[in-house]
């Protein structure tokens, strides 16, 4: 999956250059539609890809692009959907290999909550908190939340032994911080964002 999402930015950096994702502002996310035999990919970028290279005849739908441009404001709410990878550190770990054997799954899923609940900005609240931990820039109705955990990613060829885990996380945010909020749309929460993880979708809630 990630092979197939960089395939639509060649040639916007140098070959070997470090963070190309990171430096694009490449995250995405997807979803299997088991009844139609099909999957969902959303990709998020600063810069517009390029998607010639796709065979024509294995999409299902012809490709959607949309520009995101929203004025985020304190107290707006949105709905949200994101799938992390809720890992704990046991050592320091390179940024490279944000998926290493230091990172350890953290058992479902009350501790996928403990781990996305120190990430949460109540108002007033510094934007990096206890350890470093980058906040989102939002609150949580908790009572709104729900937790999936989703079934684990195999890595290639020379990660072979491990696996990426995963959980999907739904509610309804506050906005307390514009500026952390849209830091976190734009870049990402929590480890593994290259392997599809760590992209925060939003919508107006029911209602809202």
């Amino acid at each position: 999956m990630n092979r197939l999402v960089m395939s639509g930015f060649h040639g916007w950096t140098e070959p070997g250059e470090a963070g190309p994702r990171a430096q694009m502002g490449i995250l995405n996310t997807w979803t299997l539609d088991l009844k139609n035999n099909s999957l969902v990919l959303i990709v998020q970028s600063r810069l517009q890809p390029d998607w010639s290279s796709i065979l024509r005849a294995v999409l299902a739908d012809e490709i959607a692009r949309l520009q995101v441009d929203t004025t985020v404001c304190t107290g707006a709410r949105y709905g949200f959907r994101i799938v992390v990878n809720p890992t704990r550190t046991a050592r320091p770990c390179p940024r490279t290999e944000p998926w290493s054997a230091s990172g350890s799954p953290i058992p479902p899923p009350r501790y996928v909550k403990d781990w996305f609940v120190v990430r949460l900005q109540p108002g007033g609240a510094d934007r990096v908190g206890p350890g470093g931990v980058r906040r989102i820039g939002a609150d949580v109705d908790l009572d709104t939340l729900a937790i999936r955990m989703l079934p684990k990613l195999g890595l290639a060829a020379k990660h072979q032994d491990t696996k990426i885990g995963r959980a999907e996380i739904k509610g309804a945010r506050t906005v307390t911080d514009p500026h952390a909020f849209v830091d976190a749309r734009a870049t990402g929460v929590g480890r593994a964002r290259a392997y599809s993880a760590g992209l925060l979708l939003v919508r107006p809630p029911a209602g809202g």
